[in-house]
């Protein structure tokens, strides 16, 4: 890897945080923009957390971790960016917002190789629509919630993608430990929100038609089929079972699969009532009840499978 590249970060929300914590671990020095100064006691603590987390885990030591704080740094303009070569952005879910950044970076920085955004709907043909000067280096790379521990990343160009500008960010993403697939076209969702959402919507439907409960899903998910694509692929597992009994089944059960082309009315019917909205609703309410849940422990189910990916060879240096 080519530590010397810098790597810029704009939006310091979930993604972006756990991107920043992922470059500097892996000794690159970071550059964060912050849109609102007012916000950035709250990004320093939950960069820190993640690294508190980690040593926690016994996957880091408290001097690598004072060491790996050293490669971030915050900004409050754009020009403060203009040495990066590498930049992820990470702001919100809405184009107008991506395209006022897309402007300051081809404004201020003049040595970007790539630019990797977050979007996690946004088609990378819309995006690159947005810019001038960069439409040809700008690409999707979809990463998972906690990015420094989930290591899947989707990467997608479009028809005004340079040619090797995917590979370069494949490369560089690999280098950080890090899965890249590069998509062969793009695809709503790309494909891990397409095949979440898809058995999401199976789900819903079986509800819906009275067939089990919300917590008789996850049961079968939790203790079924689901720990199996942890070590092995949905394509390996029908390959080694075979496919005449694959015919068989499909023939049964791909007619009384769900066709939604909106969200169906059960989750409409939610996203209505912001007292419905989950477990960050004022109620708590969702298809659980959230209010006698430890959140804690929680959030511990929700990583454990994915400790094993935040370990790496953490710099002995300080940055410079």
């Amino acid at each position: 890897m080519d530590k010397k590249k810098t790597v810029g970060i704009i939006g310091l929300g979930m993604i972006g945080n756990t991107m920043a914590v992922l470059t500097t671990m892996h000794g690159y020095e970071t550059i964060c923009y912050v849109r609102s100064p007012q916000k950035l006691p709250q990004y320093k603590k939950s960069f820190d957390d993640c690294y508190t987390s980690l040593e926690e885990k016994g996957l880091i030591t408290a001097e690598q971790a004072g060491i790996c704080r050293t490669y971030i740094k915050y900004v409050f303009s754009y020009e403060e960016m203009s040495r990066c070569q590498v930049i992820f952005e990470a702001v919100a879910e809405d184009l107008d917002q991506k395209k006022a950044c897309l402007k300051e970076l081809e404004r201020c920085c003049p040595e970007i190789e790539f630019i990797g955004s977050c979007s996690s709907s946004i088609l990378p043909e819309l995006l690159a629509s947005a810019a001038d000067k960069y439409q040809d280096r700008l690409i999707v790379t979809h990463p998972f919630y906690p990015v420094h521990m989930i290591p899947y990343f989707e990467l997608c160009g479009c028809s005004k993608t340079a040619g090797g500008i995917l590979e370069k960010a494949a490369d560089f993403l690999t280098g950080l430990d890090r899965k890249p697939v590069i998509l062969k076209k793009p695809n709503p969702g790309f494909i891990g929100n397409y095949l979440q959402f898809a058995l999401w919507a199976a789900a819903l439907k079986l509800v819906e038609d009275g067939v089990c409960d919300p917590q008789d899903i996850d049961t079968c998910l939790n203790y079924s089929f689901c720990p199996r694509y942890t070590s092995i692929g949905i394509f390996e597992h029908f390959d080694m079972g075979g496919y005449p009994l694959n015919k068989a089944t499909c023939d049964v059960v791909f007619p009384a699969l769900p066709r939604y082309d909106q969200a169906p009315p059960v989750i409409r019917q939610k996203a209505s009532d912001p007292e419905a909205w989950g477990a960050r609703s004022p109620k708590k309410q969702g298809f659980y009840d959230w209010n006698q849940v430890d959140m804690k422990a929680y959030q511990e189910r929700v990583n454990a499978p994915y400790w094993k990916f935040a370990a790496c060879d953490y710099p002995t240096e300080p940055c410079k």
